[in-house]
């Protein structure tokens, strides 16, 4: 912005959007202060580098409110971790499984851990049937980002939300 610009010619734009030509940096710089403005550089990898005769505070503002609002729009995915053993029963099986439907219908992703303990640990496919039972139950909701695999003593399953139509991808 204005002095620091330190290239010899600049691209200028005024205030309007009108493209004015190329200038030398000190004659577009006394363009800007005799127009009360300052002299932004806004495209500097250009050849040449192009300048915008603006006011530079109400260029800053106005770029602070427009991430603001890209900050607003964004959906934040959140990771919820439902807890299962080899040996979980049905009933505890139905309880965890809505849970998850829940949080996959509020659009977060959910993180199926299975334990195993002691002897548990000979019989990994028990493991990996319950996280398929429970991948399959909640179908409807969501889809399996990252199959069933062993992480030390526990095996890790990791579902998303279905996308909903006129959601953007």
């Amino acid at each position: 912005m204005n002095e620091r610009i330190r290239v010899p010619r600049v691209l200028v734009i005024d205030e309007s959007g009108e493209k004015l030509g190329e200038f030398y940096t000190e004659e577009a710089l006394a363009l800007a202060r005799e127009r009360g403005l300052d002299l932004v550089e806004v495209a500097p990898m250009a050849r040449p580098p192009v300048c915008r005769i603006t006011d530079f505070g109400k260029l800053k503002y106005e770029k602070k409110k427009k991430d603001a609002a890209t900050r607003r729009n964004q959906a934040i995915v959140e990771l919820k971790e439902i807890k299962i053993r080899p040996k979980t029963d049905d009933h505890d099986f139905d309880v965890k499984e809505r849970a998850a439907r829940r949080f996959l219908e509020e659009g977060d992703k959910v993180k199926v851990t299975v334990r195993f303990r002691g002897r548990e640990m000979a019989h990994r496919e028990i493991g990996e049937e319950q996280s398929k039972r429970f991948a399959d139950k909640l179908q409807d909701v969501g889809t399996i980002e990252q199959p069933p695999r062993m992480d030390g003593r526990q095996m890790v399953m990791l579902l998303a939300p279905l996308k909903k139509k006129g959601t953007p991808t």
